[in-house]
C-alpha cells in the first residue's frame, strides 16, 4: 500500500503540471495525485504534490502565499503576456531610451501591495466552466474581470538594456491567486512601451521550499514528507491525546474545547505524531473539518 504524503518537486521548463503528476503517478503506484496550484509549461520551480490521503491537505496549502523569481522584459507586448505568445507590438526607439531606472520603481511601487489585478486571458481561470486559454485557442475574445491581490515583494534584483528591450530581473513575493504574467504586462503599459514575462521560477509555496523539492528524474527515488510533517508547516498543530483521536475520528466534537485553538484551523496530531486532521471551532467546542482517511506516520 502506498502511504500517504507530500512531496515537494522541481518542475522543469516544457512540462505542464498534469505531466508532473502523471509521472509522480507512475513512480508511486496510484491514482491518487494532486498537486497545490498550477506552473506554466514555460515555468519552472516548486509543486506541492499530495500523494493519496494526503490529497486532502492540499485544500489548506493552495492558498499560501508564494515566492518567484521573474524576468520582465519592456518593449515587446506578446498576444499571452509571456514569452510564448505571438509578438502584438514593440515599442519606438525613441519611447523605450525614454524609460528610466526612477520610472521603473515608480512602476514597480505601483504594482506593490494589495492592487487591482486583471488575469490574463490565457490563464486556468474558468468561464462559464471552461478553462479561459481553452476559449483564447478557440478563437473567442476573453476579458476576465479583474480581482484584488496583494504583492507583498517586488524586488528588482538587475536591468539590461538590448537591442529593442529592458530586461529586469525580479523577485515577486504575492498571495495565491496573483499573475506575475500580468504585473509584466501592467509594468509595461504603466511605462508606456509594453512588456511580458520571459522566464519565471517559483521557489517558495507557503513554508515549502524549492530548495528542499527533487527532480522529476529522481521520483524513483524520493520520499514524500508525513501528512503531520507537512500540516506542521502550514497549520497551527494542535496534540491530542489517544481519546480525544478516536473521537475527532469518528466525528465527535471535543467539547469546549474552542479556546485551545488560536487560528482558524489546526493539524490535530496525536500522541504517536500521526496527523488526526484538522479541526476547526464550532461554538465552544471543536470538531473535525478533514479528517486523514488512514492512519500515517
Amino acid at each position: 500500500m502506498v502511504s500517504p504524503g507530500i512531496l515537494l518537486v522541481d518542475k522543469p521548463a516544457g512540462l505542464t503540471s498534469h505531466d508532473v503528476v502523471a509521472r509522480v503517478r507512475r513512480a508511486f503506484g496510484t491514482r491518487k495525485v494532486g498537486h497545490a496550484g498550477t506552473l506554466d509549461p514555460m515555468a519552472t520551480g516548486l509543486l506541492v504534490i499530495g500523494i493519496e490521503g494526503a490529497t486532502r491537505l492540499l485544500t489548506y496549502i493552495v492558498g499560501a502565499d508564494k515566492t518567484y523569481e521573474a524576468v520582465i522584459r519592456l518593449g515587446i507586448t506578446t498576444s499571452t503576456d509571456d514569452a510564448e505568445g505571438e509578438i502584438l507590438a514593440r515599442a519606438d526607439a525613441d519611447d523605450l531610451a525614454a524609460v528610466t531606472a526612477e520610472g521603473i520603481d515608480e512602476g514597480v511601487r505601483a504594482l506593490t501591495g494589495r492592487i487591482s489585478q486583471v488575469p490574463s486571458s490565457v490563464s486556468a481561470i474558468k468561464v462559464d466552466g471552461r478553462r479561459a486559454y481553452d476559449r483564447v485557442r478557440a478563437g473567442e475574445e476573453v476579458v476576465l474581470a479583474a480581482r484584488e491581490v496583494t504583492v507583498s515583494r517586488f524586488d528588482l534584483l538587475d536591468r539590461r538594456v538590448g537591442d529593442g528591450a529592458i530586461d529586469l530581473d525580479a523577485v515577486v513575493g504575492c498571495s495565491s491567486g496573483t499573475y506575475i504574467r500580468s504585473l509584466a504586462r501592467d509594468l509595461g503599459a504603466g511605462l508606456g512601451v509594453g512588456g511580458h514575462l520571459t522566464a519565471l521560477r517559483r521557489t517558495r509555496v507557503g513554508d515549502f521550499d524549492v530548495a528542499d523539492a527533487v527532480s522529476v528524474d529522481d521520483l524513483a527515488d524520493a520520499t514524500p514528507m508525513t501528512p503531520a510533517a507537512a500540516a506542521a508547516r502550514v497549520l497551527d498543530v494542535l496534540h491530542v491525546t489517544a481519546e480525544e483521536a478516536r473521537d475527532l475520528r469518528h466525528g465527535k466534537r471535543l467539547n469546549d474545547q474552542a479556546s485551545r485553538l488560536e487560528g482558524a484551523h489546526a493539524a490535530a496530531i496525536d500522541e504517536d505524531g500521526t496527523l488526526v486532521g484538522v479541526v476547526e471551532r464550532r461554538g465552544a467546542d471543536l470538531k473535525s473539518a478533514m479528517n486523514m482517511p488512514e492512519v500515517a506516520r
